[in-house]
């Protein structure tokens, strides 16, 4: 690993263009370029891993990724500030965009500055700890990751900075493990995941009905998948088996599917609730008449009525949504134990909380257009903002407190 980490546009600006409806092309070309001219340009090699991994050529992207990694494991964004008020050092490991938790979009534009430490199976874990003011255990759960979390837990109990999410508890975060770990919450309904192989689902279709019958409606989807790739809601054997025969995997996440139908309009919402500190904030909601509800498939865009719902949950978060479940909130985060981290969830039609997934790892960004969402730009900031907080109180609050302790033991002697 060289010295003096190397700059990246980063995938924040990449993403950013992309999602603006930018050609890449031209970003591509100039990344290819300098991968040309020069044998250990590790940051162009980096940015374009993800490029490609925006445009879908996964095996390209990790392999670009991986040749970078193998020349530096150190980087510090472009965008930094020139005079930052604080440095934060993401820990992070290989792997897909998901991987990892999205921070560059967390403190783009602001006083501080990101640099980013990789680590993993065939990097080493420690060598020469860049200084830095906070760290921020950046590596997310998933299967790939479990190993790399377990050799995080002893290397953060030494770590000799102050640091924010330790891996002991982003591994228990595991979707299939998280009925378990929130047991017994009063308001919260969590939706029961467990793993299964396919010979598993094989043996279960054959006591599956013939007709659809929405009392065994269940979700399955690949273990570990996300943004719904494969997801699906199987009510009869004959949907199992032409599912199967089109999956190649060998293990999936199977749960009962829960009708969330808000009994009023007869549409499904789903609310992203991101945790600081402790407290809720808003970040988005998307609903659709589709039982199957990701922001980008949810018609926000086109539908102003969708716009006005998601503003007014977001406008009224503190006195409405955040109040009714905020026991709820508090006795999960209670569970947790993390710092900062993410709920996907929505609500049964009894009013509990109905909780998908928590994860350190979801993207919590300010990039949709001002013109269409205006109202998110407020809420957006004062969760950065918080966010910001937290980083600076870890760094100067721990430092002051250990420097305070050792100017005491100095005083005993």
């Amino acid at each position: 690993m060289t010295q003096q980490p190397q700059s990246l546009i980063g995938m924040a600006k990449i993403m950013r263009l992309a999602f603006t409806g930018n050609d890449l092309s031209e970003l591509t070309s100039e990344l290819v370029g300098r991968v040309a001219a020069s044998g250990s340009d590790a940051a162009a090699l980096l940015d374009l891993s993800i490029v490609h991994q925006l445009n879908g050529h996964r095996d390209t992207a990790l392999d670009l990724q991986w040749q970078a990694l193998q020349q530096q494991q150190h980087y510090r964004m472009k965008s930094n500030p020139f005079r930052p008020a604080l440095r934060v050092l993401a820990i992070m490991g290989p792997g897909e965009v998901m991987a990892n938790t999205p921070i560059e979009f967390l403190v783009e534009n602001s006083d501080i500055a990101l640099e980013i430490l990789y680590v993993g199976a065939g990097l080493p874990l420690l060598h020469d700890i860049p200084k830095h003011d906070v760290a921020f255990v950046a590596v997310c759960e998933s299967d790939s990751n479990q190993q790399l979390l377990r050799q995080l837990q002893a290397v953060m109990s030494y770590w000799p900075y102050p640091h924010i999410n330790h891996p002991q508890q982003i591994a228990k975060l595991a979707r299939d493990g998280l009925c378990d770990h929130l047991s017994g919450i009063d308001g919260v309904e969590v939706v029961a995941s467990r793993r299964v192989f396919r010979d598993e689902l094989l043996e279960q279709a054959r006591m599956w009905p013939d007709a659809p019958s929405p009392a065994v409606a269940w979700i399955v989807r690949p273990a570990n998948s996300h943004a719904g790739h494969g997801l699906v809601r199987l009510e009869t054997a004959t949907e199992l088996e032409d599912y199967l025969a089109i999956q190649p995997e060998e293990e999936f996440s199977m749960a009962p599917f829960i009708d969330y139908r808000s009994e009023q309009d007869g549409l499904y919402r789903k609310y992203r609730v991101a945790s600081v500190s402790g407290k809720a904030y808003p970040a988005h909601m998307a609903l659709s008449p589709r039982w199957m509800v990701h922001y980008l498939n949810a018609d926000m865009v086109e539908n102003a009525d969708n716009r006005a719902a998601e503003a007014h949950f977001m406008d009224t978060f503190d006195w409405e949504f955040g109040a009714r479940h905020s026991a709820a909130l508090a006795a999960i985060d209670a569970r947790i134990g993390l710092e900062y981290y993410s709920i996907d969830c929505g609500e049964t039609a009894d009013g509990r909380l109905l909780v998908f997934e928590i994860d350190s790892g979801a993207v919590v960004h300010s990039m949709d257009p001002g013109e269409l969402f205006p109202y998110k730009q407020p809420h957006m900031q004062k969760l950065f903002s918080a966010f910001h907080g937290l980083l600076k109180q870890t760094a100067w609050g721990k430092a002051a407190a250990s420097e305070s302790s050792a100017r005491r033991r100095r005083m005993a002697a």
